[in-house]
């Protein structure tokens, strides 16, 4: 079996959706947020969607779908 040079590092990424009625910034950090408290070492959060709820002519929420980056443990 190949040793692991010390630099070498596996990252696993996860997508999550976080909401707000304020905006798309804060619906990302919730979702960053939230996720923090249940994942280890995240170290990239990459924003690749955002959207609204819309009713009856109104934007009622905000959306923004996150890529997240954390240290895969072994």
């Amino acid at each position: 079996m190949a040793k692991k040079n010390a630099g070498e590092q596996i990252y696993k990424v996860i997508e999550v959706i976080g909401t707000s009625t304020k905006s798309w910034e804060d619906a990302a950090t919730n979702a960053v947020e939230t996720a923090a408290k249940s994942l280890r070492d995240l170290r990239i959060a990459e924003v690749v969607k955002q959207d609204m709820k819309v009713e009856d002519g109104k934007v009622v929420a905000f959306r923004t779908r996150v890529l997240l980056s954390f240290k895969y443990q072994s």
